[in-house]
């Protein structure tokens, strides 16, 4: 049927419409594609040529080094050594089997080693570096250089290691470093992404671990241009980090292998401090341990020998020991006696070898008793039973508030870790901790240094540098830091009267002095020189024994303080040997010869020592195994 002429305009004007319709659509199409283009070619084109870059430019981050330790004279004690080392990114590393096996056939890398790659490499970021081998050779890093190309992925590099040069001589002290691990992490706030390259180095123990943030420095960066199988054909760009800051010690490294010389063989620890600044000379720990096995990877044998030993050779004894204190605390019963205007410094006391409290016997060390004794005579001999008759004068908290006035019970301020604060009891602690009542007996038990009371080798030496001062002394460990000072605290003068440290000191004088003193014979003959002491022996069980019969374990602690010279006093040290027996038989005898090292700055001369004795300390002093340098001596520097 034929259509309408109407029906055929109609039906154009439809087609007009659509034809219209489609036609602008893929005009709109059109138009929008082309702006699409010109924004991403005109406007982002900087951009997406940067995109482009990254599959051919990388940045890597570069370890900084790190900082160094010193002594106080500028010795270096700890070093970073140069190092190569063979390291591969999973992200550019291609097949790792083959990479693996052509490493085995170059330098031998054993199957162990590739096992722990694989694991590493599973673990780690796609940039970040695996270790494959550490501390090669040069022949075998110069074998990996010369066959880059075969080995994508891998980057032969020179880096820094730790290296502790004194070895055990400051192993307690700066500790040392290791890799840094999952528990590391989950223990900072803020994780450096240094930490995210696996085995990065961190301090683990000691100084190296409590300034770790200091010692760290910062991280540079290096930006380098790889082809397309990963290997690096150039770097652009390098921005070297922040090394870490540069730390000086108070310890001098004569006297600090001179005191671990003298201890060795024992477990035993020894503490030596400058009385005028705090300066702690030396702190010395035995056995010790070489830190460098711990940073290259201690063996599991070489670790379990040191978990086993029955010395400890691990912990710090000097600051993380806790002993009683044993009779070198009798001055602080003294002095609480005597500033509570129980005693005066000539009244006497009778010591008939024992006292009756309660219907128990407490004994003097001498069972047939002293007889007549005033203060100074109570420490020339060490009486207990004057000191007994002290405490039930001055009570506890009286001598506790003078135990904490010498510095006992307190933590300091020192960049160690596991530092003991240990115990100057009172009533108070002995309800919140026992669940009982303070008794008369453990007044008598506190005023000899038995008891509940324990103290560290480094609170004894700062003890008798307050005595000796009567200033509140306050041990330092730190110099300075990238150069700059680090403050001196606490040498205003203690609120202890003067005339009543007087007395002390005189007792202390006498004991290593008088003829009739416990550590007479471990005086000093050199004019000038001479040190006022005091012995301690601290029991390690309630029975008393024969040392000689007992295990050495079960043997009492021999402890010995001091302070020299007499009229100037410059140095105050603590000796504490463990399971030693007697404080003037095994403890005493170290301290001279460490107080004779500290004033003469260089082994002591035998004039030092009584004539009789001289023949002995001649052999003690050549059988001792000390470096070179402190055989040669010097004098001491305050730099």
């Amino acid at each position: 049927m034929r259509r309408s002429p109407t029906d055929t305009a109609e039906s154009a004007r439809k087609i007009s419409r659509r034809a219209l319709f489609l036609g602008g659509s893929q005009l709109a199409f059109m138009g929008a594609l082309g702006l699409r283009m010109r924004y991403m070619q005109v406007d982002q084109a900087e951009e997406f040529r940067l995109l482009a870059d990254e599959n051919r430019l990388k940045i890597h981050l570069l370890p900084p080094a790190r900082g160094l330790i010193h002594d106080r004279s500028g010795t270096v004690i700890a070093e970073n050594e140069q190092t190569f080392r063979i390291v591969i990114r999973k992200e550019d590393a291609g097949e790792l089997d083959i990479v693996l096996a052509e490493l085995q056939r170059l330098i031998g890398l054993s199957q162990e080693d590739q096992d722990r790659v694989r694991k590493e490499l599973k673990d780690a970021g796609p940039s970040a570096p695996v270790t494959i081998l550490d501390r090669l050779t040069w022949e075998a890093f110069s074998a990996v250089a010369a066959n880059a190309p075969a080995l994508p992925g891998v980057s032969p590099e020179v880096g820094l290691s730790r290296n502790y040069p004194l070895k055990d001589d400051f192993a307690h002290l700066t500790g040392y470093v290791g890799p840094v691990s999952d528990y590391d992490l989950s223990r900072m706030d803020r994780i450096d992404p240094l930490m995210r390259i696996p085995k990065f180095p961190i301090g683990k123990s000691g100084i190296e671990n409590m300034l770790e943030d200091s010692l760290r420095g910062s991280a540079g960066t290096v930006r380098v241009e790889q082809n397309v199988h990963g290997r690096i054909i150039r770097e652009l760009e390098r921005k070297e980090g922040e090394p870490g800051s540069n730390v000086q010690m108070t310890i001098d490294h004569r006297l600090q292998n001179f005191v671990q010389a003298r201890l060795a063989g024992e477990s035993a620890s020894a503490v030596i401090i400058d009385v005028e600044t705090g300066d702690v000379l030396a702190a010395g720990s035995t056995p010790a341990f070489d830190p460098n096995l711990f940073v290259r990877g201690i063996s599991v044998a070489n670790y379990n020998a040191l978990l086993e030993n029955i010395y400890r050779p691990l912990p710090s004894k000097s600051v993380q020991g806790a002993y009683p204190p044993g009779s070198t605390f009798k001055m602080v019963t003294a002095l609480a006696a005597l500033e509570a205007g129980v005693v005066t410094p000539d009244e006497t006391v009778r010591c008939p070898g024992y006292v009756e409290v309660g219907g128990r016997r407490f004994h003097c060390w001498k069972r047939a008793g002293h007889g007549n004794v005033n203060l100074t005579g109570s420490l020339r001999h060490s009486c207990d039973v004057y000191y007994y008759e002290l405490a039930q004068r001055a009570g506890i908290e009286n001598i506790a508030a003078m135990g904490r006035k010498l510095g006992l019970g307190d933590r300091y301020d020192l960049p160690l870790p596991g530092l003991s604060s240990g115990l100057m009891p009172d009533k108070q602690w002995k309800r919140d901790n026992r669940g009982a009542e303070w008794v008369v007996g453990d007044s008598l038990n506190a005023s000899i240094g038995q008891g509940f009371v324990l103290t560290t080798p480094m609170q004894l030496a700062v003890m008798t540098a307050r005595l000796a001062t009567g200033r509140a002394v306050v041990p330092r460990l730190i110099k300075s830091i990238d150069g700059i000072e680090q403050p001196i605290f606490g040498n205003e003068p203690l609120d202890i009267n003067e005339n009543m440290l007087r007395s002390v000191r005189q007792g202390m004088y006498e004991v290593t002095n008088n003829s009739r003193g416990t550590a007479y014979a471990s005086r000093i003959s050199a004019d000038g020189m001479r040190m006022s002491g005091k012995t301690g022996t601290s029991q390690t069980r309630n029975v008393v024994v024969n040392n000689k019969n007992v295990p050495w374990e079960e043997r009492d602690h021999a402890l010995f303080v001091a302070f020299a010279p007499h009229d100037a006093p410059k140095y105050a040290l603590s000796v504490v040997i463990e399971h030693g027996g007697g404080g003037s038989s095994a403890a005493a005898p170290v301290a001279r010869d460490l107080m004779l090292f500290a004033q003469h700055g260089t082994v002591p001369p035998l004039s030092s020592y009584p004539q009789s004795q001289q023949g002995t300390i001649r052999e003690r002093l050549k059988n001792l195994t000390l470096r070179e340098d402190t055989l040669q001596g010097g004098e001491r520097t305050s730099a």
